[in-house]
């Protein structure tokens, strides 16, 4: 029979060591998706060396004979922000940004036309294209799961040409590319039994790479 020592030493200084490193990489993260170093409670804010001392000469943290580490990994790690009221939702990845306007500050009911008020919405997301020097831009429209699909499909493609209508002109680069959909129901993000889950699945999505450091 094999019995399995444990090491109450080498648990510590790895649960530690773990903790530390979790929380820098999401401060790192949180700070690199606005720019700015987001404010954290006192007292927890990671600090500058482990909070137990390593000994790299500790027998306890070798690798048995013949191991080898698993090839190192990225993580995507995705931050959302949404304002109070849901109407404008942000999500940042390794990669991309993606913004999304919930339909009702953008139009009115069953419309496509655009309101005063959306026009200075999609101009700050046109300003956050521009810092991130973008030039391949997706424009998703969706609706909820109300009505018929081929009307969904319809009025979500028009909702979506609007926004890229006005993305082009405060833009104006020609190197800028477009992909505008509509998808009418497909791909909810809430639960479209409810209305306030079908008011979250009304929106315009616009969807960029990131490209600043």
């Amino acid at each position: 029979m094999t019995h399995t020592r444990t090491h109450p030493r080498l648990t510590a200084v790895l649960a530690a060591a773990t903790l530390l490193a979790t929380v820098n990489l999401y401060g790192a993260v949180a700070a690199h998706a606005d720019g700015t170093t987001p404010s954290v409670p006192p007292g927890t804010e990671p600090s500058a060396s482990a909070p137990v001392k390593v000994d790299p000469n500790d027998p306890d943290l070798k690798l048995p004979e013949g191991a080898t580490l698993a090839a190192p990994k990225v993580l995507d790690i995705k931050s959302v922000v949404e304002d109070q009221g849901g109407e404008e939702r942000r999500e940042d990845t390794n990669t991309d940004v993606t913004f999304a306007l919930q339909a009702e500050v953008l139009f009115a009911k069953d419309s496509a036309k655009l309101s005063d008020a959306a026009k200075s919405r999609i101009d700050a997301i046109a300003q956050e294209i521009k810092k991130q020097k973008a030039t391949q831009i997706r424009v998703f429209g969706f609706t909820d799961n109300l009505g018929t699909h081929e009307h969904g499909v319809v009025l979500s493609k028009q909702r979506a040409n609007a926004v890229q209508d006005v993305l082009s002109q405060e833009l104006n680069d020609p190197n800028i590319t477009f992909d505008v959909r509509g998808y009418a129901e497909q791909y909810p993000i809430a639960d479209n039994s409810t209305e306030d889950g079908r008011k979250k699945n009304r929106r315009v999505e616009v969807t960029f790479p990131r490209t600043q450091s």
